[in-house]
């Protein structure tokens, strides 16, 4: 089976049917063939070059954020338009965020903490008051950028008001998990949830707590008790306590340098004048809030998370830019409308290469869900969006537009239904629009695109009613369309 056989079968999932009828597949050509287009130059210095006016004019303070279910390619916009900016910073999450950035020589680099700013020499990293730190994590991080020629030196600064992430926090995860059974979350096990639960509890510790180490023994105690009461198969004993202050002591050491009281930093910086450029992870439909609760993940991706995990005013936020695949994936448990499943969503997963970069997890995948985007608009008040990996979708000779639902009964929807019984039984109504059969990846200009890709990004602007300024043809770091 070919991927260009995806175009002919809809969701397969038995609570969620198209109203569209199948059609036989037409013939196809044997070969995808390369547009006519002359191939962009390769080169960094393309990246300085805003030949369309999208870069320059974004605001002062500006953000990427996701649109869907995460892995939505933020890391490259993000590192694309650090040229631009002075500061770079990460307001949410954690680890289990995996961006996959590219340098200039086309060198692979997988992030999780530290900002996707990083590879540009000229911008200053900022982790947030909102972050969650894994400190080995992080300095493993640190260690492979420096060996990998990236300098970090006095270009990453760690909010003090940000909590520390422990070891104990992710085998607190994985029971947790355990314990769920067939209702597990799908969580990355990286302890996001317990180490936020451990802060909403306030029991939590924090990275100015490194500066107290008389006390951190007490409350690291604390901590590690709790986890023994709750969970049998945790093992805690006295010298695990001192083996992980031992640790943590050799860590503050080495932390101190990077810790400073970032709410005061970003204000300082905004008043002067700095260009601020705020980096999501994960994304809208995993806020802890708006997404399909309870598989989300546990802070706060959406718009509003910028100003509770910087400490920043709402109204020096500018443009946000989200972030969208052009088809749709996500990975752990949960309700998926548009879900392709069995061998189709196989052949998808593979052409877009949809495993976890935190994980290496494979990705469920779909067609792109209208509905779901509408409703991270709504939320957000994106100025205007980056759909990534389009050049996924050209072995295909026809593709779905997920448009909108209805309940089993054919009652439309009017809204994104928080109620997962009612998400799961959703009807999804299917618009078919022509692939356009080409090989698009060296394409740099919008007009040169084929024009069935041309119209399904404009159809996707029509239903969403925001403009799309940027475009992902490829993994590596050139391969982008500014429209």
């Amino acid at each position: 089976m070919s991927l260009s056989t995806l175009a002919f079968h809809s969701h397969s999932h038995s609570l969620s049917t198209p109203s569209r009828p199948f059609r036989p597949p037409l013939l196809r050509r044997p070969n995808v063939v390369v547009c006519s287009a002359k191939p962009a130059v390769s080169s960094p210095s393309n990246l300085s070059i805003d030949v369309d006016g999208r870069i320059g004019p974004l605001s002062q303070v500006s953000g990427v954020l996701g649109c869907q279910w995460g892995d939505e390619g933020k890391g490259k916009l993000v590192d694309i338009l650090a040229h631009h900016f002075d500061i770079v910073a990460r307001c949410q999450g954690g680890a289990n965020a995996g961006h996959t950035i590219y340098n200039a020589e086309g060198k692979k680099f997988a992030l999780h903490l530290v900002p996707s700013g990083i590879l540009n020499e000229d911008t200053l990293c900022v982790i947030g008051n909102g972050v969650v730190v894994h400190l080995p994590g992080l300095f493993k991080e640190i260690d492979g950028l420096e060996s990998n020629g990236v300098s970090c030196k006095g270009r990453i600064l760690i909010s003090d008001r940000a909590h520390l992430l422990f070891d104990f926090h992710q085998q607190v995860d994985g029971l947790r998990e355990a314990e769920l059974a067939k209702s597990f979350i799908g969580t990355t096990k990286r302890g996001i949830g317990p180490c936020y639960s451990s802060k909403v509890i306030r029991n939590g510790i924090r990275v100015s707590d490194l500066r107290h180490m008389d006390i951190f023994p007490q409350k690291l105690d604390v901590l590690l008790s709790d986890a023994a009461s709750r969970f049998k198969d945790f093992n805690y004993g006295p010298d695990m306590l001192r083996e992980e202050v031992e640790r943590y002591k050799r860590y503050a050491e080495r932390l101190e340098p990077f810790v400073v009281d970032t709410v005061h930093f970003m204000n300082e910086a905004i008043a002067d004048k700095k260009k601020i450029l705020v980096e999501g992870g994960q994304a809208t439909m995993l806020d802890i809030d708006f997404g399909t609760y309870p598989f989300v993940t546990s802070s706060s991706p959406s718009a509003g998370g910028i100003c509770t995990g910087l400490g920043i005013a709402p109204r020096v936020v500018g443009d946000l830019i989200g972030v969208v695949k052009a088809y749709t994936t996500r990975v752990g448990s949960g309700p998926f409308p548009t879900e392709i499943l069995g061998e189709r969503g196989d052949l998808l997963r593979h052409a877009g290469q949809e495993f976890g970069t935190t994980t290496g997890r494979p990705r469920r995948c779909g067609w792109l869900d209208i509905v779901a985007l509408r409703y991270c608009c709504q939320i957000n008040g994106f100025s205007s969006l980056n759909l990534t990996k389009l050049d996924v979708l050209s072995d295909l000779a026809e593709i779905q537009l997920g448009v909108s639902y209805k309940h089993a009964d054919g009652t439309p929807l009017k809204s994104f239904p928080s109620d997962l019984n009612v998400l799961e039984q959703v009807q999804v109504e299917y618009e078919v629009l022509p692939g356009w059969k080409c090989d698009i990846s060296s394409i740099r200009k919008y007009s040169d695109l084929p024009k069935a890709a041309r119209e399904y990004v404009e159809r996707i602007e029509d239903l969403v009613g925001v403009p799309i300024h940027y475009f992902g043809v490829g993994p590596g770091r050139d391969a982008l369309i500014f429209k």
